[in-house]
């Protein structure tokens, strides 16, 4: 059969319309992967948009940290010692944060490593409590890298805490030292004295010294201006005074210097001066010890005060000779027994005339301490805890810093070793 061609109107009229949407649809569909080869362009063989993998500066900024961070001890430990125990370090970086706080909030402070490796911190912990750590280091490219752990120092078995003087709040003399008496004997005393802070403010240099093994003193080199606020923080909790004993302690007491006294017993002359913000405010006649009782020399600092006491000669080492039950206005100097107190018994001329007491100073009182015209009544009134009171010219030796609150009696080369 021959096949005749397709000519004229008529015949292009008949399929006019089937020819020409399957041409448009062919330029479309062309038009359609020109636009996709053109978006992917050489890339699409490389895996195309969403199956590219970075380059050069996007690799290095999307890797992961170099830097590891380590913390000791290891997250979620019990019983951990309060000294030694806590480090935080940092391979193939540097700390950047380090943050160690207790449930309460209050932060531990530490010490970073001049390199940035390390950190520690620059005090013990407290026993019992349970810290959180958060810890930042970098590495060379500058991405971070963090730890997050906890753990709980031990509960000490065996614990100590330092008695305190002078009171919270008070206001003492300008002879008054910071003393703590520890109700265990201490071998570790650095670890101690490096846990006790002592400020004041104006700010003077102060320094501790050790009487013993249970007993701590501050003080500056010379008598505390009048004025002076004074700061002492004990940290003693979780400090191990000695082998598997820890401190309990955690507290803040302050304490004002108020004005200046400063009385200088002569026992040759035997008389007393008392000087108030360097100023001679009374001249007092008094007794001392006697040639066989001789009074100590030195700076004594007046450590309690009671209006009427009992004195019993069998305390301090003079067994009956005196068992008075009514001293009035007496105020302590020594741990031995020196007090500077009233005196009712000796004759109203004995005064300033003769030394006849225990060792004590004595100044003309009455029975029963009711009058507050009378000498003794006078300088008990006008004393403080702390005051300074002078002995010189008695034939006795000089009192050894630690009986009493006496410490002035050492040089201050000596109290700083």
């Amino acid at each position: 059969m021959d096949v005749q061609p397709i000519s004229g109107a008529s015949a292009g009229a008949g399929r006019s319309g089937s020819g020409t949407g399957k041409g448009l649809l062919a330029l479309l569909l062309g038009a359609l992967l020109l636009l996709v080869t053109a978006c992917g362009g050489s890339d699409s063989a490389s895996g195309g948009e969403g199956g590219e993998k970075p380059k050069g500066g996007d690799a290095v900024k999307n890797a992961a940290s170099q830097a590891v961070v380590t913390v000791a001890p290891k997250d979620g430990a019990a019983s951990v010692a309060t000294s030694g125990a806590l480090k935080v370090t940092a391979e193939k970086g540097k700390l950047t944060t380090v943050t160690v706080a207790d449930s309460k909030g209050n932060r531990v402070e530490g010490k970073l490593a001049g390199d940035g490796a390390s950190w520690e911190p620059v005090r013990h912990l407290a026993g019992g409590t349970k810290y959180k750590v958060h810890a930042v280091a970098e590495d060379a490219e500058g991405r971070e890298s963090a730890k997050d752990t906890t753990f709980t120092t031990l509960v000490p078995k065996n614990t100590f805490i330092g008695h305190y003087t002078p009171e919270d709040g008070s206001t003492v003399g300008v002879g008054m030292p910071v003393s703590i008496n520890f109700t265990r004997g201490i071998t570790d005393p650095g670890a101690v004295e490096k846990a006790i802070k002592v400020t004041a403010v104006p700010s003077v240099p102060i320094e501790g010294h050790w009487f013993g093994n249970d007993r701590l003193d501050f003080r500056p080199e010379k008598y505390w201006a009048a004025g002076t606020k004074v700061t002492v923080q004990l940290n003693l909790d979780g400090v191990e005074g000695r082998p598997g004993v820890y401190g309990k302690q955690q507290k803040t007491v302050t304490f004002t210097v108020g004005r200046s006294q400063v009385s200088t017993v002569d026992a040759s002359a035997k008389t007393m001066k008392v000087v108030r913000d360097g100023k001679l405010i009374k001249t007092i006649p008094i007794t001392a010890g006697a040639p066989s009782t001789t009074t100590y020399n030195g700076q004594m600092v007046i450590s309690e005060k009671y209006k009427v006491t009992r004195m019993n000669g069998a305390t301090v080492g003079f067994g009956g000779e005196y068992d008075i039950k009514d001293v009035p206005h007496a105020m302590r100097l020594s741990t031995s027994g020196t007090f500077v107190h009233g005196n009712y018994w000796a004759s109203r001329s004995t005064f300033g005339s003769a030394n006849v007491s225990h060792g004590c100073v004595g100044l003309r009182d009455v029975r029963g301490a009711y009058d507050g015209k009378t000498p003794a009544a006078w300088f008990y009134n006008q004393s403080i805890i702390g005051d300074v009171v002078v002995v010189k010219n008695s034939k006795d030796k000089q009192i050894q810093p630690e009986n009493g609150l006496n410490g002035w009696n050492m040089p201050w080369s000596e109290w700083i070793k």
